[in-house]
């Protein structure tokens, strides 16, 4: 579905031709223009006309088709083709799901492709044309402007997730016992997965904004891209760092949070052991002295002796408080 098109020259949004290659010849006529043109899940048929009139490279278009890629940069010889992953957090479920955004880039024009819902596309398209004077700088700003929002929104998840973490870590160590609970190991895992999945949209992100950023070892220009814009590229690059940086923080602490619990599910089992190993010990005593003093022998010690059965008696109970003092004394009753 074509959601929006539009030409904007020197910053402003302009009225112009309906038909795509009409409007990318008249924006590239008029020199200081460029046409953006947004699409939400995309049919094949209704693709097919972008990609003829922009002359898109059949891969990247049926990557862009198809969805569920890694975020990427592919430069080819007519257009840039960018993948970012937009990551929505949920309060309600304190799940974190992800989408998909292509960015076609070239001379004078801008496709956009969406699928999922995690694009922030319309704030940012609304917050351009706002502001002129930055998107008087063309399809580079653009591409900086969603890379941005895409980034920034990553620093909220990030955040909402750490908050996450801070309230399971506090019932894990809980006083009380939580961390006992039956559903927290699979409560830690679910969050794990969460982080994973953050991290698959953020991680392979560093590589193409370094690249575009034009830092470390990615210091050559990109096609398509103003070399002005690099600083501001620089910025999103570095916000991106920090995210990561993050993401990697919490997965260790989750792995540390899951470990820890294991632990404590190990210890409180060790105690269960010995108490139960206690009282077993406890049981045996009486069990043993009487099971002697019922056999059927004539002849056996005190068998006929008056005080015989309260003295016995008596025996059991010194071994059970003994036995049981003994117990209390090292931790396991």
């Amino acid at each position: 579905m074509i959601v929006d098109c539009a030409i904007y020259r020197h910053g402003l949004r302009t009225e112009g031709p309906a038909d795509f290659s009409d409007a990318l010849d008249e924006a590239r006529a008029i020199g200081d223009a460029f046409v953006w043109i947004g699409l939400y899940e995309p049919t094949e048929d209704e693709f097919d006309l972008v990609t003829q009139e922009f002359s898109l490279h059949p891969l990247a278009v049926e990557d862009a088709l198809k969805a569920h890629q890694r975020p990427k940069l592919e430069v080819f010889d007519d257009s840039l083709f960018v993948v970012l992953k937009p990551v929505v957090y949920e309060p309600d479920s304190d799940s974190v799901t992800s989408g998909e955004l292509m960015i076609f880039m070239g001379d004078s024009f801008v496709v956009t492709v969406r699928h999922g819902e995690g694009a922030p596309l319309s704030s940012v398209r609304h917050r351009l044309e706002a502001d002129p004077k930055v998107l008087e700088h063309g399809p580079t700003a653009v591409l900086y402007s969603i890379a941005d929002a895409v980034v920034d929104h990553y620093l909220e998840v990030a955040s909402e997730l750490q908050t996450d973490l801070e309230v399971l870590e506090a019932e894990v160590f809980s006083p009380g016992g939580g961390g006992g609970s039956r559903n927290t190991a699979s409560r830690i895992y679910r969050f794990k997965r969460q982080i994973l999945e953050f991290r698959r949209a953020s991680g392979p992100l560093a590589m193409p904004l370094a690249r575009l950023a034009g830092v470390g070892p990615f210091s050559r220009a990109v096609p398509f891209v103003n070399e002005s814009a690099q600083p501001y590229l620089r910025d999103v690059n570095d916000h991106l760092t920090r995210v990561n940086e993050s993401v990697e923080g919490l997965d260790r602490l989750v792995t540390d949070i899951l470990s820890a619990h294991l632990a404590q599910m190990s210890v409180r089992q060790n105690d269960d052991m010995r108490k139960i190993s206690a009282w077993a010990a406890m049981a045996a005593v009486p069990t043993m002295i009487a099971g002697i003093y019922g056999m059927n022998f004539d002849h056996m010690p005190e068998l006929h002796w008056w005080w015989a059965y309260p003295a016995v008696i008596l025996l059991m109970a010194a071994l059970e408080v003994g036995l049981f003092r003994l117990f209390k004394h090292r931790g396991w009753m």
